[in-house]
């Protein structure tokens, strides 16, 4: 028996209407669906778009913990597996689809396990499938553009400081800051010194149906408290 293919798919930033045609019929023919979670008993974002999609009864869901940790060796012992689990699938000759919010090569959790199967298990037959980053689907949703003409665009996640966060609003006319919830404190600052702060955005669980959430007064944010992990920050000159 041959090996099954491993699919990297993209569902998108969270509106099920925006899954591709490939990422839909992938979803209905695979007979294992990879589900990345935080923790185990979160049901996970990646499986709630794509939940009306698939069939639990005809369809094996393996959920895949990829906690919330920096600790290099918890990491370390976490992707490796998942990369045994999965590879336990596909040696048995049945195709993987493993879903991740947005795009699979953006900031996402396939990708480790896309390192860990292409060196360990090279005859694993791999394709990904491109989906909707959630910074365009947050574009799309403010109708801010990211890019025009000889225009620059940055994607950031982590920062050192508001020195960096400066002197990319300074060098770049989009700014797409990822995960600022952490970061919130150094990018409201940079804002402020460059006269920005009119011009940016915060969006959470962008096209979500009933979750999305939009502010447009970027000074009102520290208010909330500490911010969900799935919010951006657009910034456009």
């Amino acid at each position: 028996m041959g090996y099954g293919t491993l699919y990297g798919v993209g569902v998108g930033p969270g509106d099920p209407e925006l899954l591709t045609l490939k990422a839909h019929r992938l979803l209905r023919s695979a007979p294992v669906i990879c589900i990345p979670k935080r923790n185990l008993s979160d049901d996970g974002y990646a499986l709630r778009i794509v939940r009306p999609f698939i069939d639990p009864g005809r369809q094996e869901l393996l959920e895949l913990e990829f906690p919330m940790t920096r600790d290099p060796e918890k990491l370390a012992a976490c992707w490796d597996r998942n990369a045994t689990l999965i590879h336990g699938r596909v040696a048995a000759g049945k195709d993987c689809v493993f879903i991740t919010e947005g795009d699979p090569l953006l900031y996402s959790t396939f990708l480790h396990v896309l390192d860990l199967i292409r060196e360990r298990y090279p005859a694993v037959p791999i394709e990904v499938v491109p989906g909707v980053s959630s910074s365009l689907g947050a574009a799309a949703r403010v109708q801010m553009p990211l890019g025009a003409g000889g225009e620059r665009m940055a994607l950031v996640t982590d920062l050192e400081g508001e020195e960096d966060a400066r002197d990319l609003l300074q060098r770049f006319d989009s700014v797409v800051f990822f995960k600022v919830n952490s970061t919130l404190r150094h990018v409201l600052a940079a804002l402020d010194r460059t006269g920005l702060t009119d011009r940016a955005v915060w969006v959470h669980k962008a096209t979500a149906p009933g979750l999305e959430e939009v502010v447009t007064d970027v000074r009102t944010l520290p208010r909330r408290g500490r911010l969900p992990y799935l919010s951006l920050l657009l910034v456009r000159k």
